[in-house]
Order: structure tokens, then C-alpha cells, then sequence
């Protein structure tokens, strides 16, 4: 096996920058860098209309969920308007059996493997996720072909139930939401194409999600990735609030997955759940069951985790595989238990006599990879962006629980690299708990705190100074020593454009807030560039929103 190569060696440049406060732009560098904005790309022109027409309803990806609206209580979301909308389209989700995901982490990868699974067994896959990375078209794939669905095709069915969204609306006093429409039509285009499965994400917890529509009848098996402390006022406020909604895909008489790990007391809540609707359970963290790491090679220019997969469960279902030295593209022990979960899944629809191979779980976990996921831009891509010889890795990561996933991953990865952070969050997460996470994981030589559109809007985006000021709190209470431009001592150096030239930096973390994520980048970047010699990582977190934001620009800059 190929031993992974450490990041890229960095040669020493002399350069200065200005204040992440300063209204002036960077000094030139020697080494030049290209002209670089991040945006959010556009749709294609072909989707306009329907675009125009999502942005006209409720989102609540972009203004954030009212209190109690996940619960299965009078402030949830009214399920019965989407069922009353699913009977005017003819009702296309009951024309097709599915697995449903619920999960605070890890839904959206496991069905992505889940989805890889099936497409590798030759079988028709309708997979449906949120939110997006670049354009909306990803959020539903058709068929047997791991790509979003056309515009054509997504323009074309927009076109002919147009009519009956629009007379919906209407008659439900235009309270029909954007995740609403939209899984309406992913479950439409199900149909249309006559799917085999389907592979749904729920959107937010479970019980009154847009998405639990699904009956019992049409139900393969409920999927439930993990429980925890996100969407915490949507949700009821606790854990025990969290478990019970997302508890509420569960239906009577179909298998339950649990992924996990879960406390002894959220798991007791899923497994009552599943007893009083008579459902079989199987853990991936059951007796028989476990999947380990082998190591790290690189593949393509990105590196890949070879695992053991070994599943001999005997509790309620009798499962049973081994699959030994599987590569995985997704990297880190979370993506590994999100394959375990993935798997177990694959195997409740063998039980129940889905044609599966031992092969084509191999060969479809083996061909999963989802963008924005502990994602590894190449030595081109970091060049694109005006990064040469940059060493980036973004991941989604916006909860306590993934940042640790993230920690981990890195120090598996790079476990003596240098790090510098670029974070951007939205107003609605723990931002203490997320820094404490990093600044307890490893020493950081710099987090540089920015902003990014949240689903295309600024309603939701957390201003960069205010997280600073969450990153020095966390910092204060875990006795972590930092230096940051709210600093008297230190606000002249950063106004003139001595902070790379800093020896206090050798041994501190520097903080800093700037608006512009493009000059956030370029700091980050050159004060990993400062160590001759010494390899580093530049990490870009805190929320999808801003991997989106890199992502697109490569897209523009291609």
C-alpha cells in the first residue's frame, strides 16, 4: 500500500498583509496571486423560472425554523398539508418502496452509500438530500447513474404540475413551503421514471418532516444515523425532544437501522419506539457487528481509508457480510460508521429479498463520494483559487459532534501538519461548542473567522466579529492563549501589516475576523506559508454554505 504523503512542503516567501479590520486590500505577494472572488454560482438559465418560483415561497433554510415546528405537537409543521398536496399529484410516493434516513450526522452520507449500493446491484435509485452544495439539481438523483438530474429533466416536470402547485397554493393560503415543492417534485420524478427504491433524507427531525409521507406499506426500512444537539429549539429543546421526533420515521412492522453511537438513554427512546410500532432493530453497534481502519493510501491525488466491514448480527434480523481491505474515498471513523449503517441497511432489504451481492456492497462503497465532505482539493484546484502549493480540505462540518468527527479525521490524516481555519457558521449554531471542539483538538496556528450566504440569503449568517468573540471565549475557558485584532497590544502590528512577521505566533493562536471570505483565504494561506518547511492544512469549515462558496468558484474559474 502507497503510505499517504504528508502535505505539501511550503517554501518561504516574504509577504505581508493588511488587518482583517483594514478597509485596504492585500499587497501584492511575489509569488502573484490570480484574481479569485467566491460567490454563490447560478443556476442554469433553463431553471430560472422555476428558481423565480422556489424563491417566491416559504424557506426556511434561509430565515430558520420556528420553535417546535420538527415536534409532533401543535407548533409542528402540518403534515397534512403535504399529504393533501402528494393527493392532487396523484400520490407518486406511493409508487415506489423506499428507505428513509433520519439523523442529526451522517444521514446525507449514508444515503449516499446506501444509494451507491443499490445503483452497484443494477437497480433504478431515486435519492433525495438537502441541502446543496452547488446547484439545486443535486438534491435529487434518478436512475442508475450516481448524477443529478438534468435541468431538462427537473425544467420539464416543474412545467407540468406547475398547475397543480399553483391551485395548492392557493387553497392552502400560500403556506406550501420550498422543502415542500421540492419534495414534491423529487418524489414526482420517482415516479415518472419508475425508480426500483428510493433513498429519502429527511430535512428536519422526522415526525412532522415534509418528507414522512411514507407508509408503512411503502417503507423498506427507516433509517436513524445519529441523535444530537442540533435544530435544538426546533426540536423541543433537548435530546430526549430530538430522539422522539426523529423516531417518528419509524412505521409499523419495518425494520429499523440505528447508526450511532447513541447514550444508553437516547438508544432505550429509538428501541421502545420500535418495539411499540412491532419493528425488528439492528445497530450497527450490536454484538457481531464492527468495522475498523487499516490505514491510508492515496488514490487519485486524495487519499482513501482501507477498512474492514464485518456484520454477523443474530439480535432481531440475521444479517450477515465481511468485507475485508474496502477503500474508502470518504475518509475519517464517522464516514467509516456511516458505511457500517449504510450497510446494515443494504442487508435489512437483502433479508427481505432484494437481489444484493457481498460485491456490489463493496464496489458501491467503494465508488461513494459526496462533495463537501472531508474533501481534498487537488493541487490544480488550490492553484485555481490563487493557493498554489496550498494543501485545502472543506468539509460541512457545523456541530459540536462533527467538528470532533473533523478533529479526528485531520489528526488521522496529518496528525503533524500545521492548521489554519477558515470558518463561517450560521446565527442558529452552538459556535462556543464547535471552537471548543478545535482549540482542544490540536495546537492551531490561525482561525479566521469570515462570512457566508446561508441558502442564498443573510438572514441566517453569524457577522465574522461575533464569532471571533466566540473563539476568544472558548479559547479564555479552556486556557488556551490567543492573539487577535481586538487586542490593543497587537490592533498596530495587524493595521501595519506586521502580523506574519510575529514570533509570539510560533507559540499562540492568532484569531481574526474579516467579512471577505476571498481575503480571509489569501491570510490563512500566508500564514501557513510563514514556517519554512513545516507542511500545513488549510481548513475550511463551519457550515455547507461556505464549502459552497469554494466550490463555486472553482466552477467559475474552470
Amino acid at each position: 500500500m502507497k503510505i499517504l504523503k504528508r502535505a505539501t512542503q511550503y517554501t518561504t516567501t516574504t509577504t505581508t498583509f493588511y488587518s482583517p479590520t483594514s478597509r485596504r486590500y492585500f499587497k501584492k505577494f511575489s509569488i502573484g496571486f490570480k484574481s479569485c472572488f467566491f460567490s454563490t454560482s447560478s443556476e442554469e438559465p433553463e431553471l430560472m423560472h422555476f428558481m423565480n418560483y422556489l424563491d417566491s415561497l416559504k424557506n426556511f433554510e434561509k430565515s430558520g425554523v420556528p420553535k417546535g415546528a420538527g415536534t409532533d405537537s401543535d407548533d409542528g409543521f402540518d403534515l397534512g398539508r403535504m399529504n393533501r398536496l402528494m393527493d392532487r399529484l396523484g400520490n407518486p410516493h406511493s409508487k415506489f418502496k423506499a428507505v428513509h434516513i433520519a439523523g442529526t450526522k451522517g444521514k446525507g452520507s449514508t444515503a449516499a452509500f446506501l444509494s451507491s449500493i443499490l445503483r452497484a446491484e443494477g437497480y433504478s435509485v431515486g435519492c433525495y438530500t438537502s441541502p446543496h452544495i452547488k446547484t439545486i439539481r443535486e438534491r435529487m438523483q434518478v436512475g442508475r447513474l450516481n448524477r443529478p438530474v438534468s435541468a431538462k429533466a427537473l425544467n420539464c416536470l416543474f412545467h407540468k404540475i406547475k398547475g397543480v402547485l399553483d391551485e395548492a397554493i392557493g387553497l392552502e393560503n400560500g403556506c406550501i413551503t420550498h422543502f415542500e415543492v421540492l419534495t414534491a417534485m423529487a418524489f414526482a420524478l420517482f415516479a415518472q421514471n419508475h425508480v426500483d427504491i428510493a433513498v429519502i433524507e429527511a430535512g428536519l427531525g422526522g415526525a412532522r418532516d415534509a418528507t414522512n409521507i411514507i407508509s408503512s406499506s411503502g417503507l423498506a426500512a427507516s433509517v436513524i444515523t445519529t441523535i444530537g444537539e442540533e435544530h435544538m429549539a426546533a426540536l423541543g429543546g433537548s435530546l430526549e425532544t430530538i430522539a422522539m421526533a426523529k423516531s417518528g420515521i419509524i412505521k409499523y412492522g419495518r425494520p429499523l437501522v440505528l447508526g450511532g453511537p447513541f447514550l444508553p438513554h437516547i438508544e432505550r427512546i429509538l428501541r421502545d419506539e420500535a418495539s411499540l410500532m412491532c419493528s425488528q432493530v439492528v445497530s450497527a453497534y450490536d454484538a457481531g457487528i464492527r468495522a475498523t481502519i487499516n490505514g491510508l493510501s492515496m488514490f487519485n491525488d486524495r487519499p482513501c481509508q482501507s477498512c474492514d466491514i464485518i456484520v454477523q448480527a443474530e439480535r432481531d434480523l440475521k444479517l450477515s457480510i465481511e468485507l475485508l481491505d474496502v477503500k474508502l474515498c470518504m475518509i475519517g471513523n464517522h464516514q467509516l460508521q456511516n458505511a457500517l449503517t449504510a450497510t446494515c441497511a443494504a442487508l435489512c432489504l437483502r433479508d427481505q429479498g432484494w437481489k444484493i451481492s457481498d460485491g456490489s456492497v463493496r464496489a458501491g462503497l467503494e465508488k461513494t463520494c459526496l462533495v463537501g465532505r472531508t474533501q481534498f482539493l487537488t493541487s490544480k484546484q488550490a492553484e485555481l483559487l490563487g493557493l498554489p502549493g496550498a494543501t485545502i480540505l472543506v468539509d460541512g462540518a457545523h456541530t459540536k459532534e462533527s467538528a470532533k468527527a473533523l478533529v479526528d479525521t485531520i489528526q488521522m490524516t496529518f496528525p503533524h501538519s500545521r492548521l489554519a481555519l477558515v470558518v463561517a457558521m450560521a446565527i442558529d449554531k452552538d459556535h462556543l461548542a464547535f471552537a471548543k471542539e478545535f482549540l482542544s483538538g490540536r495546537k492551531l496556528d490561525a482561525v479566521i473567522l469570515t462570512e457566508a450566504d446561508v441558502a442564498g440569503g443573510k438572514a441566517r449568517v453569524t457577522p465574522a466579529s461575533l464569532l471571533r468573540d466566540r473563539w476568544i471565549q472558548a479559547s479564555e475557558e479552556l486556557g488556551i492563549i490567543t492573539v487577535h485584532n481586538g487586542m490593543a497590544e497587537y490592533r498596530e502590528m495587524f493595521d501595519n501589516q506586521l502580523i506574519t512577521s510575529l514570533t509570539v505566533l510560533e507559540h499562540k493562536t492568532l484569531l481574526a475576523a474579516s467579512k471577505s471570505f476571498a481575503l480571509s483565504m489569501k491570510m490563512a494561506y500566508q500564514i501557513l506559508r510563514r514556517v519554512e518547511n513545516q507542511p500545513g492544512i488549510l481548513v475550511v469549515t463551519g457550515s455547507l454554505h461556505i464549502v459552497s462558496s469554494v466550490l463555486a468558484s472553482l466552477h467559475e474559474l474552470s
